[in-house]
């Protein structure tokens, strides 16, 4: 008898926990989270953005079925789901970023803006005003992410067109070039004015160096200064099999989360940071074997997270309707790995990382899971069986946060009761 109890037990909690994972639009969320879909299959949702009248904006990666790239959705009836989806633009890329009644929005060579009415409607959809043109595109590395500060400064990743700027890319014992040429354009974060039109890459500052690809970034209004997620190196096992087995490549480097200030350098492609022994470490194209520190003038991460994870977006918590805990901590949606092997691979979720006077003031935690799909101990195999990749953040007009997914065009909504 005892065991038929445990096993109803057991079938009820299982129940329960199916349902409560169905309704919350099949995630795992602490206590007191909800999810809901806002919108389904949009395309390859990038970035995204939400006015304060909760007009979200999402930018795709390529042209959906109707040839648009931005696509604007509303919820008129105010039942939670996106019933009105218009779109525009013919471009692909990554960056949208919204301020006041302005878009902007990013291919893989430009950033460009767009004036909006009173009710979000874009008033020049084929005559957007070009801010910055001529940026690197060399098919790697290549998307162009943006965010604002308060001053009316654009930043922009460059990424670096390279693994680890070695003189032939990505070829087992390549050397690395010495000084790596590619910094001089790319591998960082440049700086324009973003009330300027018609700039081109000279016109810009290269406010920070040293970053292999930046996707997520995002301008913290508390510290005033810019925090930017890296996608960390490759291949370490396949081009030094001497150096580095397979397993301690699926655990290296760290994907690391740093604060810039202008002239800051992170050390790419000399260093690389080690989380295990949490240190720089000097790269094997430069003469390091694993144990051997470097970046002496580098900065050092503010967190450091698993390797290979592709953190593609990073915000911090402004808004009211989530607890306490919450209040200016940083959110990171990890896109998810696909060179993990011989380990499983990982990612595919919203990490949060607590704030206090802006430094962080815990360990980072899983927010948001189950994007993948996969129940139990089931793990993704392939990036493409993954039913949703997180790729974009954003904080609506009520404190709630929105998730985007470039895998099957979803997007997320996540809110708190109590």
């Amino acid at each position: 008898m005892k065991t038929s109890k445990i096993i109803l037990f057991t079938f009820f909690v299982t129940m329960t926990s199916l349902l409560q994972a169905q309704s919350n639009a099949s995630l795992k969320l602490p206590a007191g989270f909800k999810a809901t879909l806002f919108a389904d299959t949009i395309g390859s949702a990038r970035h995204i953005a939400i006015s304060k009248n909760g007009v979200l904006f999402a930018k795709l990666s390529r042209p959906d079925k109707q040839g648009r790239t931005i696509i604007r959705l509303e919820d008129e009836n105010k039942d939670g789901v996106a019933d009105k989806i218009t779109g525009w633009a013919n471009y692909g890329g990554t960056g949208i970023f919204l301020r006041g009644n302005v878009l902007f929005a990013s291919s893989n060579e430009a950033v460009f803006k767009y004036q909006l009415d009173n009710k979000d409607e874009v008033l020049n959809p084929l005559s957007p005003v070009t801010i910055v043109s001529g940026l690197i595109d060399r098919r790697q590395h290549e998307s162009k992410s943006i965010t604002l500060d308060g001053q009316g400064n654009i930043y922009v990743n460059i990424g670096a067109y390279s693994n680890a700027c070695q003189e032939k890319d990505r070829m087992p014992g390549s050397k690395g070039m010495m000084p790596c040429p590619i910094l001089d354009s790319a591998g960082g974060i440049w700086k324009f004015d973003s009330q300027k039109e018609n700039q081109v890459y000279g016109d810009g500052k290269r406010y920070a160096t040293g970053l292999r690809n930046v996707v997520g970034l995002d301008w913290n209004t508390q510290t005033n200064s810019l925090f930017v997620m890296q996608h960390g190196r490759d291949q370490l096992n396949s081009f030094y099999p001497t150096l580095y087995t397979d397993a301690q490549n699926a655990e290296l480097p760290a994907e690391t989360m740093y604060e810039l200030h202008e002239g800051d350098n992170a050390g790419w492609p000399y260093i690389y940071f080690d989380p295990y022994q949490k240190k720089k470490i000097l790269s094997p194209e430069y003469g390091g074997d694993g144990k051997k520190e470097g970046g002496e003038n580098a900065i050092n991460p503010t967190v450091f997270f698993p390797a290979h994870m592709a953190p593609n977006a990073l915000l911090f918590y402004t808004g009211n309707q989530f607890p306490e805990k919450y209040q200016h901590g940083a959110f990171i949606a990890f896109h998810g790995s696909w060179n993990r092997a011989p380990l499983p691979q990982e990612g595919y979720f919203v990490a949060f990382v607590p704030f206090k006077n802006g430094k962080p003031s815990g360990e980072w935690e899983i927010f948001a899971n189950g994007f993948s799909g996969l129940s139990g101990d089931e793990k993704v195999k392939n990036p493409r069986n993954a039913k949703a990749r997180p790729c974009g953040l954003a904080q609506g007009p009520d404190g709630s946060l929105y998730v985007s997914d470039d895998n099957k065009g979803s997007i997320f909504k996540i809110s708190y009761s109590k």
